[in-house]
Order: structure tokens, then sequence, then C-alpha cells
């Protein structure tokens, strides 16, 4: 098996990858105003619903019933997929999934296919996969258009190309269409990007989808999305290719309603989804001739085993947790270093990795302050605080027991058995008072605190410990 290119190859560890993205004044600015905008709108969606709670436990209790019960629902869902001339792929991991998928493009004939925006193809790399064989996959979401045609990599779930603003997108299309915006204003841009894909719709014979929900009572695959593209690659092609992963069922039509309301509030602050494409296997005369669904894994399974991380199988990819996390506004999705951006990025990632051992997924679970504003907001109560400190403790485990970290605990262990030396600790570490600024706060200390000092200040240290003033005044 190969690397699995949930993380991409290269990608330093996030503390290096956020260092560089703090430095970048243009790209903070463009995150900010983005992330305060959708903040808002989508806090006024939300109180519209006086019983959003409710929704919120209502969605959390269904996907709940779907990770206990995931065999059961995933034979029903294939076989009501079956029954209606779909045909059922089973995928254990990423380069399973990709094999599958270029063996049907093959079987087509045809040397470019369309694409709706697609979380879980990316996940597994399926865009160079197909490009190293000779086929060139077009994305027809327009952020995700943006990112393709720049060379660039997304930073956002829902707005991929979040971090470009409109003269770095009109500078992009002119590179990559015949023909080029005549300006960077929105009506401009956007009927460029139509042309430029009207045409790739017209005579593509394949196209390549993800899915939101899987609906295992009827097998009825489910895409919501804002511009329409979607519908287009999922109506005109010959041939549709869904590629889902496993956790994205829900049991019955009822439960769909629930997720209808939270994904749509959440994530664009709309009431409902301009658009919601719904299929159940092949209509002679109308869609496709041939659907096939590829179920993956690639790393699910191991999560869904895991008592506290499999909460993350919850997610609907609405990115309400990426919005509000301080840590994301300030770097950028591009700086984890994974498709899964973000505080769900932070834990889903390493999850499907899969290995501790790996720098940079293991430091993912780091790419936070705790605050908990990512926990407020999911709609489907993933408690991510609670699966990051979980997660921490894996890697930790994971470390070897002589890396500096451990050695610095095991010293700090040593010193707290000890009454003694742990004052003795105390009169040395008064010492630092001689590095205090004029404002009363160290700027920077010799190695080794200058690891802590490069990104913080600390307070100044007290002349005397709290030990030895109760000492002289009450001992």
């Amino acid at each position: 098996m190969g690397r699995n290119p949930v993380t991409w190859l290269g990608s330093p560890t996030f503390p290096r990858a956020a260092h560089t993205a703090l430095g970048d004044t243009q790209l903070r600015t463009n995150l900010r105003k983005a992330t305060t905008t959708i903040r808002a709108k989508r806090a006024e969606a939300v109180a519209e619903l006086p019983d959003w709670e409710r929704l919120r436990k209502a969605g959390q209790t269904i996907k709940d019933d779907v990770l206990a019960h995931l065999d059961t629902y995933l034979v029903r869902l294939e076989e009501a997929v079956t029954a209606r001339g779909g045909v059922v792929h089973w995928a254990r991991d990423a380069e399973e999934a990709n094999r599958i998928v270029l063996d049907l493009v093959r079987a087509k004939g045809v040397d470019e296919v369309v694409k709706v925006k697609s979380m879980v193809t990316a996940e597994i790399g399926l865009n160079p996969y197909l490009e190293a064989a000779g086929v060139r996959p077009v994305e027809t979401d327009l952020a995700e258009l943006i990112v393709q045609l720049g060379n660039d990599r997304p930073s956002h779930i829902l707005v991929p190309a979040i971090h470009r603003n409109r003269a770095e997108i009109r500078e992009i299309f002119a590179r990559g269409m015949s023909e080029v915006p005549s300006s960077d204003d929105p009506r401009e841009l956007a009927e460029a990007a139509r042309k430029h894909l009207r045409r790739k719709f017209l005579s593509a014979k394949v196209a390549i989808s993800g899915a939101n929900f899987a609906v295992a009572e009827t097998g009825s695959i489910v895409v919501v999305e804002s511009e329409g593209n979607g519908r287009m690659c999922l109506t005109l092609p010959e041939t549709l290719i869904t590629v889902m992963g496993i956790e994205k069922l829900v049991p019955t039509w009822r439960d769909l309603e629930v997720f209808l309301q939270l994904l749509p509030r959440s994530s664009t602050a709309e009431r409902m989804n301009p658009y919601t494409s719904v299929w159940s296997g092949v209509t002679p005369g109308d869609g496709p001739d041939e659907f096939h669904l590829v179920l993956l894994d690639n790393g699910r399974t191991a999560a869904l085993a895991d008592e506290v991380g499999r909460q993350a199988l919850r997610c609907i990819r609405c990115s309400a947790c990426l919005n509000v996390c301080p840590v994301y506004e300030r770097t950028g999705g591009q700086a984890y270093g994974s498709v899964y951006p973000g505080p769900i990025g932070a834990i889903l990632t390493p999850q499907l990795v899969g290995d501790m051992g790996d720098e940079q997924a293991a430091s993912l679970p780091y790419a936070s302050s705790l605050c908990g504003a990512c926990y407020e907001v999911c709609p489907v109560r993933i408690d991510i605080p609670e699966v990051l400190t979980h997660l921490r403790a894996q890697a930790v485990r994971a470390r070897s027991k002589r890396n500096p970290e451990a050695l610095a605990m095991a010293g700090a262990a040593w010193m707290f058995r000890d009454p003694q030396r742990y004052e003795t600790a105390q009169r040395i570490g008064a010492l630092a008072r001689f590095f205090t600024g004029g404002d009363g706060r160290i700027k920077r200390l010799p190695w080794p605190g200058s690891k802590w000092t490069d990104s913080r200040d600390v307070p100044e240290v007290p002349r005397e410990s709290f030990r030895a003033w109760w000492r002289r005044h009450r001992g």
C-alpha cells in the first residue's frame, strides 16, 4: 500500500508552516475579512431557529446510530443502489479507490472528466492519479477551479480559495482561460468561469462526484451546492462515478431532513442550499446511463474503533469550526498540510493517516488553543477539544523516550517529587528576573528557555516564592 495522500507530501510540521503563514500579511488580511463575514452571517441564520440545539442533538444521535450500526446500513445501501441499476465498489484505501475510478474512466475511452467539488477525492489524491495516467480532471466548483488553475492547494473546506482576493483570481483566470476577464468585478469573474465551464459540461462523457449524504433505505445519493455547476455534472454526462466515505450515511429520508437544516446554516448561513441534487441508481432517458458508487474506507474503520476519536466521523464538512478558530484565522488552511484543515482537520487527519510516528500528522492536534469555540458551533456536537487532547496523548506515547520534551518532563517529575529540590528550582528560576525588560516582562531567555520566549513573553518572576513568604510571615 502506498503513502496515504490525505496529507500533502513534503509538508512541514504545523508549527513550522504556521510560522511561515504568520509572516504573510495579505493572507491574514484575506482570512480575517472572510471568516469574520461568514461567522457573523452564520450566527444570524442559526438564531432564526428556536430549536437549533434540539436539531444539533438530533444530528449527533443519528450519526452515532449510523456509526454504531455502520455494517448494517452499508449493506442496506448497497442492496438499494444495486436494485436501482447502480454498481457498488468497495475500496479499502486511496490506491484501490483511485484504481477503480481510473479503470471505469478508461473503459469509456475518454481523456477528460468533469468533477463536482469533492473532499474525498482530494483526500485520496484522485486528480494527480488521473493526470499521471493521461486523464485530465476539470474542477467545476468555482473555488476549486481557482485552486486548480492556480496550481494551488485548498485552504478551506467550503471556500478552498478563501486565501485569494479578487485581483489574484483575475490573474489566475488570465493565465488559465482562453477568454480573459476584463476586470476583477465578481460578475466578470463569474461570467468568465461560466463560459469556460460550459464547454466542458457539454463535451464531457464522464463525471466524478463526492457525496454529502447517502440514504440507506433507498440508495439515494445527495449533493448540496450553491452554484449549479454540480447539477450540470450530475445530469449531462453518460457515466457518473461517485466516491463516498463510508461514514456519509443516514438511515432514512426523515433523518436526512435534520441535516438539510443543519448543513446550510452552519456552512453558508443560508436557510437551505440553492441546489440539492438527489439520484437513485439510473433512470432510462433521464441523467447518466451508468452510475458507479465507490465506498471508501481509507482509515475510517480504524477511527471507528477509537471510542473517543470516532466522533470525528460525525462531521458533515460544514466548516463552521474553521470560521471561529483563532488559530485557523491567523494561519490559513494550507499550514495544516492536509486536505482537511482547521479544527476538524486537526482531529480527522491524524486518524485517517493512522500513524502518530508521522511528525506532520502528529503535530496537528497541537494546532489549537483549546478555547472550545469549535465545539460550540459544531452542528453535530463533535467535542473537538476532547479529541485533540486524546490525540495529543497518543502523539506523546508515540515519541521516543529520549526526545527533549520527554527528558524535560522526566526532570520536572524528579524535581516535584522532593520539596527541597522544588525550592531549589524556585530559587534558580528567580534568577530569570535579571532578563526582565522595562515593561516588567521577560522577552528573551537563554537556551533552552529561548524555545519558549521565541514566540511568547513571560511575566516577571517574583523575587520571593510563596513558600518563602509564608515561612517569613507565618512560620
